[in-house]
């Protein structure tokens, strides 16, 4: 048996595809490629999926700054910084992909700078301290996410051109579910070797791990076979916006996608406020990396699998979903001090902590699935930069809305989290259905 049908085979049992592949929305050519370029898209994304966790702006770098004695303002602007760099920039970069008719390279250069930002960050770890050691990685985060933003649109595009509608969910989630078995073999080996101690050696290795990891990543995202696209159509980044407008006031499908992707992200924005709201509660038993990598390998591997399929019969269905495991969740979490003091103990924070990160998940993965099964083949690149450029302007007004806490306080910001989503649940019950 060749490797070629071997690689078919593997295929067909994992996506439940029968003898006749049916391949809607890509061309025949593709489809015979479609077995390869959805195991080498598989490895290349469980890959950047572990580095990614590895230096997380959520995770892994709050923790780092505090071992290297950093204020605790940078630690602030590590999300807004990763989030508005990699979105923000977005609407005006699409239209120069359109002009190649191959488009993987725009996820594969950037994945290399990613790397490069990375290796760099780790020496900054191992030699630097205080405001300058948060100086420098802030910069370096700011090149990594101006890199994830280009990829961001590229990836779209090109899972769009290579695997076919019906199957793209199941990718996104085997590469969750194999990047959350890595995660969670990192996250043992950290807890074992860094619990109780600040090893600034160990840390260097945990991002120089991530710049690795960014290169095998991109290398394996290189040998995907992708058909050469349109380019017709190309446009300045003025008539880009023009033409991201236009499509903005006459599709009230978008407006409504883009509102309620914007309303979801209340469920990783609410995920900080729970480790304070832990700490608070439970003393310094929960500030350890070690156990929140553990968390996210865990929440991965457990729903990826069910959220994949659940994206790929009904995206918007998902949404409904997972705004509503949000909002009971975030409530729980938001009570958490008034529970009996047999519940307020560290295993029950970090159930409701694996939650909530497995409800990220789902509202990453139905966002990705609507969005790619939605947007015209053409347009895609468009409607992605739109997207991610609105929800970008989104992230940086949460981002002073964060700081609200500091008056109101941690539970009161929980709820309001919980507000958003109720309109976000709204929202998905108005979306058609793709």
């Amino acid at each position: 048996m060749s490797e070629q049908t071997v690689v078919s085979k593997a295929y067909e049992l994992i996506t439940d595809e029968g003898e006749e592949r049916a391949c809607e929305a890509i061309s025949e050519r593709a489809c015979k490629e479609t077995p390869g370029n959805f195991f080498k898209n598989v490895f290349s994304g469980s890959l950047s999926k572990l580095a990614e966790q590895l230096v997380s702006p959520g995770t892994t770098l709050p923790w780092i700054l505090s071992a290297l004695g950093v204020p605790n303002l940078f630690t602030g602007a590590l999300v807004p910084i990763k989030d508005a760099g990699s979105l923000l920039p977005q609407l005006f970069v699409s239209a120069k992909i359109r002009a190649y008719a191959i488009r993987k390279w725009f996820w594969v250069v950037p994945a290399v700078i990613q790397a490069v930002a990375l290796f760099a960050m780790a020496f900054v770890v191992l030699a630097t301290e205080g405001n300058t050691a948060g100086i420098l990685i802030l910069g370096l985060l700011l090149i990594f996410s101006l890199a994830s933003g280009i990829a961001s649109i590229s990836f779209k595009d090109v899972i769009g051109k290579t695997v076919p509608k019906g199957k793209r969910g199941q990718l996104l989630a085997m590469r969750s579910t194999i990047g959350g078995i890595l995660t969670l073999f990192a996250g043992v080996f950290i807890l074992r070797d860094l619990e109780g101690e600040q090893d600034k050696e160990m840390l260097f290795w945990v991002v120089m791990s991530g710049a690795i990891l960014w290169l095998m990543s991109a290398f394996l995202f290189s040998l995907i076979a992708e058909e050469r696209g349109a380019t017709e159509g190309g446009r300045s980044p003025v008539n880009e916006i023009t033409n991201a407008w236009n499509f903005w006031k006459e599709d009230s499908n978008l407006r409504r996608f883009i509102f309620t992707r914007g309303l979801l992200m209340a469920i990783p924005l609410a995920q900080p406020f729970f480790v304070v709201l832990g700490k608070e509660e439970l003393g310094s038993e929960v500030n350890n990396l070690g156990i929140m990598v553990i968390a996210a390998g865990i929440a991965n591997i457990v729903s990826s699998p069910f959220w994949g399929r659940f994206a790929d019969q009904s995206s918007r269905k998902l949404m409904v979903w997972v705004s509503i495991l949000g909002m009971v969740n975030i409530s729980l979490m938001a009570l958490f001090p008034f529970w009996p003091d047999s519940l307020q103990n560290i295993y029950v924070f970090a159930a409701l902590f694996l939650i909530q990160v497995m409800a990220h998940g789902g509202a990453r993965l139905s966002r990705k699935t609507y969005l790619v099964d939605f947007a015209p083949e053409k347009e895609r690149p468009l409607f992605v930069s739109l997207s991610n450029t609105m929800i970008g302007v989104f992230t940086l007004v949460a981002a002073g809305l964060g700081s609200l806490s500091s008056f109101f306080g941690v539970q009161v910001m929980l709820f309001v989290f919980v507000g958003l989503l109720m309109i976000a649940l709204f929202l998905t019950f108005r979306l058609k259905e793709v």
